[in-house]
This record gives structure tokens, C-alpha cells and sequence, in this order.
């Protein structure tokens, strides 16, 4: 019986107070849910909210990245599709502010050099945010950049494929922080539309309007 009611008093919530100064203490047996700094109770429970100070136009302006109406798809389709909480940004290309793209062959023996093409996939990553504004209107309503893919014009042999599309993941995380953390391919492609050097799909979770 002893055992019943130590198991039974463990289990219990044991609100203690002392009253030796000013000082009200609660303790309990029970593990707290910890709560991120700059979040509500409310999104602990489940709902995530917007962080304060979150604001990835400002950190754009910051970074000195300007974005700009999309043009017109080079063919039948549309730059983005809004599905429910999920945003699928078609196939984009690192485009020049003068107009034009960023063209030719990634690797030993080709066109650019891989640190060349780290800036196409960062340009390419500008065309995306663009669309995605465009699309949403506002980007604080970015829950969460959930999967990049991306290609790269690749000369034979050419394996740096990550290294290249990181110009478009690490301009993402600079701009939305772990909400812009995603999952990625990274592969070789023996060709691009127009030749582009680069090419980038993708899907973004957002918070309802």
C-alpha cells in the first residue's frame, strides 16, 4: 500500500509555496515544455507564429538584394501554383538585372568556374523570391522553405554540384534563418534551357493570409 501511494504522490503535480520572503515557488514533478524565446505559449502548443523581428524583405534590403516583377515564362506554364499551405515554384534561371540569363557550362573545361556558377545559383535563388513575392505578397508568410532542387550545365565529370547550388541555399537561410533550412538535390544536367548555367525548383510551406 505504501508503494500505491508513493507511485500515486509522484504522479500528483506538488504545488509548494514558501513564503519566507517575497518569493512564490511552484514545483512540479512534471517536464515543462520549453518555450523558443520570441514565440507565444500558443505556438509551443502547436501553432507555429511569425518570430518577432522577422522580416526577410528587410533582411534582403540588408544583403543589398533587390527583387523585381517576374517576366512572362519563356513557354506554356506559370512561375508558381499555390496549393493549399504548400507554393511549387517552377524550373528558374539565374537571370541578369540588364535582362538575359547567365549562360554556358559549369566545370573544368567549360564556361564558368565553379565559383562563378555559385553566383548563378544565387541570382537564380533572387528569380525564386521574386516569384514566391509575386505569388504570396508578402514573404513573412514563409513558414518554411521545404525542398530546393537544383541543376546544374555541367561539363563531363563535373561532380561540385553542391558547391555550386549553395549560392541559392545559403542566400535562403541568410534570409529566412532555419525557417529558409530545406532539403535539396544537387545534380548535373548535359544541358539547360537557353544553355542557362543553372536551374532551381522550389516548394515553400506558408502561413495562411
Amino acid at each position: 500500500m505504501r508503494r500505491r501511494e508513493q507511485r500515486s504522490v509522484a504522479a500528483a503535480v506538488a504545488a509548494i509555496v514558501l513564503t519566507g520572503g517575497a518569493c512564490t515557488v511552484a514545483v512540479s514533478n512534471e517536464e515543462a515544455t520549453p518555450v523558443a524565446e520570441g514565440t507565444t505559449a500558443t505556438a509551443a502548443a502547436g501553432e507555429q507564429a511569425v518570430p518577432a523581428g522577422f522580416d526577410p524583405e528587410a533582411r534582403l534590403a540588408e544583403l543589398g538584394v533587390q527583387l523585381y516583377e517576374p517576366t512572362a515564362p519563356v513557354a506554356n506554364y506559370v512561375h508558381a501554383v499555390s496549393s493549399g499551405a504548400l507554393v511549387f515554384l517552377a524550373g528558374h534561371g539565374p537571370t541578369l538585372a540588364g535582362g538575359g540569363w547567365v549562360t554556358g557550362k559549369v566545370g573544368p573545361g567549360g564556361d564558368l568556374t565553379v565559383e562563378e556558377g555559385y553566383e548563378a545559383a544565387r541570382l537564380t535563388a533572387v528569380a525564386l523570391l521574386s516569384s514566391l513575392k509575386a505569388e504570396i505578397g508578402d514573404l513573412r508568410r514563409v513558414r518554411r522553405v521545404v525542398r530546393v532542387f537544383g541543376m546544374v550545365n555541367a561539363t563531363p565529370g563535373f561532380g561540385q554540384q553542391p558547391e555550386v547550388i549553395n549560392g541559392a541555399s545559403d542566400l535562403l537561410v541568410q534570409v529566412f534563418g532555419e525557417r529558409g533550412r530545406h532539403a535539396r538535390a544537387a545534380v548535373g544536367m548535359a544541358s539547360l534551357p537557353r544553355n542557362i548555367a543553372v536551374e532551381i525548383e522550389m516548394v515553400v510551406e506558408i502561413e495562411p493570409d
